[in-house]
């Protein structure tokens, strides 16, 4: 898959708690978007964070949270990325989603040359 110089960066924000279907949301946002083709996704786990009811989430040794924040990072095409977006819009229910252009440097697998 070749990925245009310019390209989109999705990120998706939202509690590692959070559900879909009963599994986990980041996996289900992942599935879909290989589902849909997309060049690629990676699931972060945040450390410590807060979002919109400012209740600090935190994996301090003495406190931890069963809800650390996680982003999902998308990058392909903007086209593509627009194909995602009606099953966010169903599943993600709390968090932030942004989008934003970004150049593309390099994309390919070790055995496409």
């Amino acid at each position: 898959m070749k990925l245009p110089e310019e390209g989109t960066l999705l990120r998706i924000f939202f509690g590692e708690s959070d559900k879909h279907n009963s599994k986990p949301l980041y996996e289900a946002v992942v599935v879909k978007a290989r589902e849909l083709g997309l060049a690629g996704a990676t699931v972060i786990r945040g450390i410590m964070g807060f979002g919109a009811d400012s209740r600090m989430h935190s994996a301090k040794i003495l406190r931890l949270s069963s809800d650390l924040p996680v982003i999902v990072e998308i990058v392909d095409s903007k086209e593509n990325i627009q194909k995602l977006m009606p099953f966010l819009d169903e599943v993600v229910q709390e968090g932030l989603i942004t989008m934003e252009k970004v150049r593309v440097i390099k994309y390919r697998h070790k055995d496409c040359g």
